[in-house]
């Protein structure tokens, strides 16, 4: 009988817990990343310049960077800066946009990738994907996964906690967005990768259930290799398909129809996902997960977030334009802007004000 596997990538190291940055120099040389310590390490002015001078000492070798933000033209200069200094790696410290500015400079220079996020804002710190500000609002980009990641939960800890909140919408927006793959198959025939879909529902339901909050560290744990896992699962498929369904296309509407107003990633996209819930019948789950949400006080509701009911119905009505040819329940139903209102009513009712 053959045996049949198949290669998934994925980090080298995934090192989570407190304490964690003190040893990424050791991290680094035990598993062959970087013997020489010849790192070009990828700082913001913000988090990541706070924590050059600790650790600094213990890695003599490296080169620091200072990453303007989270823009293409960023990213560009980042990899014109490191590509003549013969580096083992680049080392992304910081948040989710210099760790994107850090994965797409790496693969434009042909480096292995050490993201070492000082928060857990989104599922991007372990994904296959840079999202970079560009001439035409944003764009995603195809980059390798980390070779390595690293996440102190003391750091976590102390990082602001309303990026802490948002990655929890994230993880938990997985299970709307696998709810919406699992439509896509059964009306139009949609592949699914069962796996890919069984790392990214079970990223989100272990942060859905745990009992715990952002100021618990076993908490911070679960939620961190969620998000490991729900970029893993992205490179499992080969797409973001296992994280991203009609909750994302509502969260891409508000960035592209109110780009200086629009909340964090996470925080639009837990909301994305328990209003999607509701759209296809799940009520009960809906308002589980809108109850959920708001113990970790993230919005469940646009007003939440500075957003009239308006606005949101034309969120709605815009949100399936924003990723053509993904199959969601938005494009299912294909709602009138005067079912909008009704449903967004109905809803409204369903989990409280």
């Amino acid at each position: 009988m053959p045996v049949l596997t198949r290669l998934i990538p994925s980090p080298v190291v995934v090192d989570i817990r407190p304490g964690a940055l003190d040893d990424l120099a050791c991290v680094l040389a035990d598993e062959r990343i970087s013997h020489s310590g010849k790192l070009a390490v990828a700082v913001s002015n913000g988090s990541g310049a706070r924590l050059k001078e600790r650790l600094a000492p213990a890695l003599p070798g490296a080169s620091w960077y200072e990453v303007g933000g989270g823009t293409l033209d960023d990213a560009v200069r980042l990899a014109g800066a490191i590509k003549a200094g013969h580096y083992d790696a680049v080392v992304g410290l910081g948040g989710g946009k210099i760790i994107d500015c850090a994965k797409f400079a790496a693969a434009r220079v042909g480096l292995p990738l050490v993201a070492v996020p000082t928060n857990l804002a989104h599922d991007g710190l372990c994904s296959p994907v840079a999202t970079l500000d560009n001439d035409a609002g944003r764009g995603s980009y195809g980059v390798p996964n980390p070779i390595a990641v690293v996440i102190d939960l003391d750091v976590i800890h102390d990082a602001p906690a309303r990026f802490v909140r948002a990655g929890i919408g994230d993880a938990i927006s997985n299970i709307s967005a696998i709810a919406d793959w699992e439509l896509a198959n059964r009306v139009n025939g949609e592949k699914i990768d069962g796996l890919a879909a069984a790392i990214a529902r079970q990223a989100g339901e272990a942060v859905l259930r745990h009992p715990g909050g952002i100021g618990d560290t076993d908490f911070l744990q679960v939620l961190a290799e969620a998000l490991v896992l729900s970029g893993i699962a992205m490179s499992v498929s080969g797409d973001s398909r296992p994280s991203s369904g009609a909750c994302h296309e509502i969260n891409h509407a508000f960035d592209l129809l109110f780009p200086k107003r629009a909340a964090a990633h996470g925080e639009q996209c837990g909301l994305g996902a328990a209003f999607a819930m509701y759209l296809r019948g799940a009520h009960e789950e809906s308002a589980y997960m809108a109850e959920v949400l708001r113990r970790h006080g993230l919005p469940v509701l646009p007003q939440e977030i500075g957003f009239t009911h308006d606005e949101f119905v034309r969120v709605v009505e815009f949100a399936p334009q924003t990723r053509p040819g993904r199959y969601t329940i938005l494009e299912h139903l294909d709602l009138t802007t005067d079912q909008i209102k009704d449903i967004y009513a109905d809803y409204v009712k369903a989990i409280g004000s």
